[in-house]
């Protein structure tokens, strides 16, 4: 009885021995598995800490980094060819600084090829594309000076024939951007047959050059994931920013409003006209219509619009009665700086176009006023498109 006894017991601890050994192995390999998951983590920290290729990749390349590969052609003859669909020049994310003390002379100094007004044209071969680039402005001069300095080149890698024309509302009566944008249409069209018009807000700069500056079949919305907004569109219909038309657009929704005076609605309103006209918004993917807003408080004479909400409810029954075949302004200036064409306008006040508020100082040996009648200049395909009053007769200025 005893022999089995012992024996019992000899076999209920070795049962207990295999099973703590059982357990010490699981448990060992859990650790490992801890282990190696903490690792790996690590690892990964590592491969996207600052200055890896990841990191670098994610903030992205100097704007500059490519223009050494232009040389500047001794002549343009007739024959030179055209540019690759693809521009071998565009790198993808653009990392963004605002440094300090950046003049513009140092941003003329690094764009040699940009000829006065703001033109360039790629040394090598034909631009497939001809872009306008329109700016409304006024009391903006440090945020336009860092806009110039990554515009210039972010518009060269993409090797197109282009412009920046800078429309500065004079005076100091509320501000009136989609006037502004009107008015930059109308003079843009005047000097050349551009065949895509971007509208820019002079404090977003673009990230990534594979946003290309070139119109759709469609309106383009191009800032749909500012900084502002945590890199997302806020909404559906949200126009605001930067956009891009044709003169074809353009014409199919009468322009943009010009009574949107002070900030805010009139993006919603070219949205809406944008439909009304019979199209669709074209938006670039989220990851390339990156833009980073330069941080700057609400503009003096640029207060809240409080009539915005009823103005944008009316859009339907207005759009064909107010854009581009109402819009009215005295040119009282145009100049055609260095780096960029600008063109000082007097657009009156919510009373209409009438005598000056306060006087203004004109620059020396500055140019009679000029003061706008006559119809855009368009390309002559499109001239039977233009919006026409009620008579029947295209409307006049």
């Amino acid at each position: 009885m005893a022999t089995w006894l012992q024996s019992k017991w000899r076999y209920l601890f070795m049962l207990l021995g295999v099973q703590l050994v059982v357990m010490a192995l699981l448990s060992r390999e859990g650790y490992h598995k801890r282990v190696s998951y903490f690792i790996r983590i690590f690892r990964k920290q590592e491969t996207t800490a600052p200055g890896s290729a990841h990191a670098r990749n994610h903030t992205g390349s100097d704007v500059y980094a490519n223009l050494s590969l232009l040389a500047k052609a001794q002549s343009r003859g007739e024959d030179m060819p055209f540019c690759p669909k693809t521009s071998p020049l565009i790198g993808g994310p653009i990392h963004v600084t605002f440094p300090s003390g950046l003049t513009l002379k140092e941003v003329e100094r690094k764009n040699p090829l940009v000829v006065r007004g703001g033109r360039y044209r790629p040394p090598n071969c034909e631009a497939r594309h001809r872009t306008a680039i329109i700016i409304p402005h006024r009391n903006r001069e440090h945020h336009l000076k860092f806009l110039l300095y990554y515009l210039h080149p972010f518009l060269q890698r993409q090797q197109l024939n282009y412009g920046i024309y800078v429309i500065h509302q004079a005076g100091n009566y509320t501000f009136n951007r989609a006037k502004l944008m009107n008015v930059g249409f109308r003079e843009a069209m005047r000097e050349e047959d551009w065949d895509c018009l971007f509208f820019h807000d002079v404090d977003l700069i673009p990230e990534d050059d594979r946003n290309t500056y070139m119109c759709d079949s469609n309106p383009k919305h191009a800032a749909i994931a500012m900084d502002k907004f945590g890199y997302k569109l806020p909404y559906k219909m949200y126009f605001g920013g930067v956009s891009a038309l044709s003169p074809l657009h353009y014409l199919k929704m009468n322009g943009f409003p010009n009574n949107y005076w002070g900030w805010g609605g009139e993006d919603d309103d070219i949205g809406v006209r944008v439909s009304l006209g019979g199209m669709l918004i074209s938006r670039p993917s989220l990851k390339v219509g990156r833009y980073k807003m330069i941080k700057h408080k609400l503009d003096k004479g640029n207060d809240v619009n409080p009539r915005r909400f009823n103005m944008l409810a009316k859009t339907r029954q207005t759009w064909k009665l107010d854009g581009m075949n109402t819009v009215e302004y005295d040119v009282l200036s145009r100049d055609h700086l260095p780096l960029y064409t600008n063109i000082t306008v007097h657009i009156g006040t919510e009373a209409g176009l009438h005598v000056l508020p306060t006087p203004l100082k004109k620059p020396v040996n500055a140019p009679a006023k000029q003061v706008v009648k006559g119809p855009v200049k368009l390309p002559a395909k499109l001239q039977e498109e233009q919006p026409q009053n009620q008579q029947g007769r295209p409307t006049k200025h």
